[in-house]
């Protein structure tokens, strides 16, 4: 696996610096903190100045962020755009699927659930909208994680809620990289015995993913008598990620 860009590490360490920064920074200081020769310090300061991430004044030639990080944050997806984009959908999943169905974002190391769609049934069930899931041991958690690996750091340790559950890094690694591959992600058992779920990711206008939404129940009725998931029930959940993010997509033209 190639390891990480240098000189992207230390063009995120310039914006950090800056960042805690209020007052305007000569290059001299950007070098200094950073223990970086000056000529190094200017690449990139220069580099991130001309794409707008970093403003230089034109009189004391000291540097400051960049409006362009501003125009960056404008585009982040607000939750309840994802919710409202989403919410036609996830009926829509729940009734093909005969199953619940959540929305979920990535809070750190969990799985913040944004909206729920109770199981098209007349069994008692309990609101999950604004509760918290462990994004190693849950199909939603994966589906996000895959495309945010570094976000299972903030774990001290894996907690384990069944004997199925993912402790190891180097397998979790290896699981998502299988997401990825496959585009949608399931676990059987992973954080509640007898039970299943199936997420696909959403992705924003950008390819960014920005959430997942998947369903959940029993586990026979979504993986049978193994561990192989319904290719028909995989097959719902990914369209109606599809659909979702082709929405967003076509929202932002």
């Amino acid at each position: 696996m190639p390891g990480s860009l240098q000189s992207i590490e230390r063009a995120a360490a310039v914006l950090r610096l800056l960042a805690r920064h209020p007052e305007d920074l000569a290059l001299h200081e950007i070098a200094g903190a950073l223990e970086l020769a000056k000529g190094t310090a200017h690449g990139i300061v220069n580099t991130l100045r001309v794409v707008g991430l970093v403003d230089q004044d034109p009189q004391s030639g000291r540097y400051r962020l960049g409006v362009g990080l501003n125009e960056l944050a404008s585009h982040h997806l607000d939750v309840n755009e994802l919710r409202s984009r989403a919410v036609n959908w996830a009926d829509t999943l729940a009734g093909r699927s005969a199953e619940s169905v959540r929305l979920g974002t990535l809070s750190g190391p969990q799985v913040l659930v944004v909206h729920h769609v109770f199981r098209p049934d007349d069994q008692p069930q309990t609101m999950d909208t604004g509760t918290l899931l462990p994004a190693h041991a849950s199909a939603l958690g994966l589906a996000l994680l895959a495309y945010a690996p570094e976000a299972a750091a903030a774990y001290a340790e894996l907690p384990a809620f069944t004997p199925r559950t993912i402790i190891d890094r180097q397998v979790l690694s290896a699981r998502l990289r299988m997401v990825r591959a496959q585009g949608w992600a399931a676990e059987r058992a992973e954080r509640l015995a007898e039970h299943a779920s199936i997420a696909a990711p959403i992705r924003d206008p950008g390819g960014l993913v920005v959430g997942a939404i998947g369903i959940s129940g029993h586990a026979e009725r979504l993986f049978g008598s193994g561990d192989v998931p319904s290719a028909e029930l995989v097959e719902l959940v990914v369209t109606a990620g599809r659909s979702i993010s082709r929405d967003l997509s076509s929202d932002r033209r």
